[in-house]
């Protein structure tokens, strides 16, 4: 009975372990974002692994500051993971350069009515949908109630309602004038000169009529040029030149926890540290009106299966795992972001009806702008925010916008308009 009972372990063991080497594996990799978030998704890839057993997912941090360099040289290598991360602009290159598949197969069409129109916006290139994100972002500002009541400066409340440029700068001088406060306006140029510039400061050029590059062609950087870009980066350069905000600030913390500034212009990733240090002070509000309607940027990090990928139903079943309801809600509970699907949306407590992030959920409806939907967004994004660094820094406005346009254009020449065909 002994040699019996061990026998039926013996094969009991041999069965687990056939059962477990027949679990194929998805190489995952994703940037390494703030403790949370990271937290978030090491749970979901648990969840995942746990409660099936066809596919076990391999999941790779990468630091999120180089991270766009790493997927480029594995690239080059034809070392690419089967699913991957990466920040919303980057999908037109990468999908260009052949990096990633579409996956359109994949999504069905009650997922998509339930997806927000931003994150498919940001998720199509050509025609065919790449990528999708489990949440998108949202970009305001938000400002110290107490301050401003005492300033004697209208809060408000919707994109419909937000400041004209001539109310914004005579606000950022009555609030720049209170004795608690050094410098009205946060513009987080601690974050340093890259991706936050353009995400941040490109909606300047959208409510003021402009852009950073012709979005019908693709093939000039006229709108950069323009006039209209002209002036409202003449704008921009005055609230350093008047005192009104810094391209030097000490820290993260000016707004929220020194509470030296009045206002932040800043994303939805930093509500739980406002809210935390200003309480019921705490208010959100629209960007201004440069003359064209408050415009707002979107996009955030989000994911694509590459076309190297042998299991790629492997990568769509973790995906399709990641954008249910509910472990959209439990990434968007970490990292404060918009949950990607009308479904969480209504369940969030911050994003749905009455909810206190609820005017960021209005701006992607209504007033959200994409960034360039084309192969060549890296190098507008790293003309644009060199421009933007000098321009604070009291540069030429006209001379640094044209700089960055002409740079723009050779990239484009140089791809002979990056063909689709």
């Amino acid at each position: 009975m002994t040699r019996i009972r061990t026998l039926v372990l013996a094969l009991a063991t041999l069965a687990l372990a056939a059962g477990a080497s027949a679990q194929t594996e998805v190489s995952v990799w994703f940037h390494s974002g703030k403790g949370p978030e990271r937290e978030a998704l090491n749970a979901q890839v648990d969840a995942f692994n746990a409660m099936q057993d066809t596919y076990v997912v391999a999941a790779e941090q990468l630091p999120e500051g180089t991270y766009n360099d790493q997927v480029q040289a594995a690239a080059l290598s034809n070392d690419l993971p089967c699913l991957l991360d990466f920040d919303g602009p980057f999908i037109y290159n990468y999908a260009w350069s052949g990096f990633l598949q579409p996956i359109d197969r994949y999504v069905s069409a009650e997922m998509r009515a339930d997806i927000l129109p931003s994150i498919l916006a940001q998720g199509t290139y050509d025609g065919d949908l790449y990528s999708l994100g489990t949440f998108d972002s949202g970009l305001g500002l938000y400002g110290n109630r107490a301050y401003l009541e005492a300033a004697g400066v209208r809060i408000p409340t919707s994109v419909e309602d937000a400041w004209t440029l001539e109310e914004f700068e005579e606000a950022l001088a009555a609030l720049t004038a209170l004795p608690e406060v050094e410098y009205a306006l946060d513009l987080k140029f601690n974050y340093g000169q890259g991706e936050w510039f353009t995400y941040g400061f490109a909606p300047i050029l959208w409510s003021a009529g402009a852009g950073l590059v012709d979005r019908d062609t693709y093939l000039n950087a006229d709108p950069l040029r323009s006039d209209d870009a002209v002036t409202a980066m003449e704008h921009f350069q005055s609230w350093f030149e008047n005192g009104w905000t810094t391209n030097a600030p000490a820290g993260d913390v000016d707004f929220h926890e020194r509470k030296i500034a009045a206002l932040s212009w800043v994303g939805h990733w930093q509500y739980n540290p406002h809210v935390e240090a200003l309480g019921d002070d705490l208010v959100l509000m629209p960007l201004p009106d440069f003359g064209e309607g408050s415009e707002t940027g979107m996009g955030s990090w989000n994911w694509g299966i590459t076309r190297s990928c042998g299991e790629p139903d492997g990568a769509w079943a973790f995906l399709e795992f990641l954008m249910q309801p509910e472990e959209i809600l439990r990434m968007t509970n970490a990292n404060g972001a918009v949950p990607a699907r009308f479904s969480a949306i209504a369940a969030s407590d911050l994003y749905g009806e009455d909810g206190p992030l609820e005017l960021f959920v209005e701006q992607l409806e209504i007033a959200a702008v994409p960034r360039p939907q084309t192969p060549a967004y890296p190098v507008i994004t790293d003309a644009f925010a060199e421009a933007v660094a000098n321009i604070a820094g009291g540069a030429d406005v006209a001379d640094e916008l044209n700089r960055a346009a002409d740079r723009i254009e050779q990239d484009i020449e140089d791809n002979r308009g990056y063909p689709t065909e």
